[in-house]
């Protein structure tokens, strides 16, 4: 690895984790809260910001979008996660390597280590503290899915906040990005990182090569080759 640091962003969900099929409830019952209505239908989730799937949820009801919604549904979805907390912890999984993936590179003095989630901070943090993986990231040099409906935007925050915390400048150069969507391949050669994509969600690994990732791995089994797969990606631009 080259002189200076790294940003490392990882996805959350089918990245690193997965809670067993739960987020349709979370979502009902924050919808129900949030608009006094029963939920009918779901926006599509995959690689998309809570706050892009709160919206298109709202608008498939014929309920208007606005901010003072949006924000409501925001707080919702963040009690409701709490309801289902336990649930979570019993049916949720963390994802073969990923601790181990995660506590190496926390302890590289050349890594800045967060996440770049369509989860709101909130749950971003809870999901993450329920399977004892908070430990491993800084959550000030992240961001989240209520902070903009588009991810190539979350790239550029999470970069700008990391910046002021650390006093290094990261941009394109020293940006990586690990996600299992297409979604995330986009998010990060729009927002500025490279990226290096996982197959342990729904697409295969020749979608994720087709959209463009720098690096594809069948899971994060092998933690060297993680790590390594991480590293020599922000080496190939710097």
């Amino acid at each position: 690895m080259s002189a200076g640091k790294t940003l490392v962003l990882w996805d959350i969900d089918h990245t690193l984790i997965t809670i067993g099929g739960l987020s349709q409830n979370i979502y009902a019952d924050a919808f129900k809260s949030a608009t006094g209505q029963v939920m009918r239908e779901l926006a599509d989730m995959t690689g998309r910001t809570e706050r892009a799937i709160a919206a298109d949820t709202l608008r498939l009801h014929h309920i208007e979008a606005s901010d003072e919604l949006l924000h409501s549904f925001g707080l919702a979805l963040a009690e409701s996660f709490l309801t289902f907390e336990e649930e979570i912890r019993k049916r949720g999984r963390v994802l073969e390597g990923a601790t181990e993936a995660l506590a190496r590179l926390a302890d590289h003095p050349g890594v800045v280590q967060s996440v770049l989630t369509g989860n709101m901070e909130p749950i971003a943090i809870g999901k993450l503290k329920a399977f004892d993986l908070d430990r491993f990231v800084d959550f000030d040099a992240g961001a989240y899915g209520m902070d903009h409906e588009e991810r190539p935007e979350l790239v550029r925050l999470a970069q700008l906040r990391a910046t002021d915390k650390y006093g290094h400048a990261f941009a394109a150069e020293n940006t990586v990005l690990i996600g299992d969507t297409p979604n995330d391949v986009l998010a990060g050669h729009l927002g500025g990182a490279r990226v290096v994509a996982v197959a342990t969600g729904s697409c295969s690994a020749d979608t994720l090569r087709e959209a463009g990732a720098e690096l594809v791995l069948t899971d994060l089994s092998d933690t060297q080759a993680v790590i390594r797969a991480i590293l020599d990606v922000a080496d190939d631009v710097q």
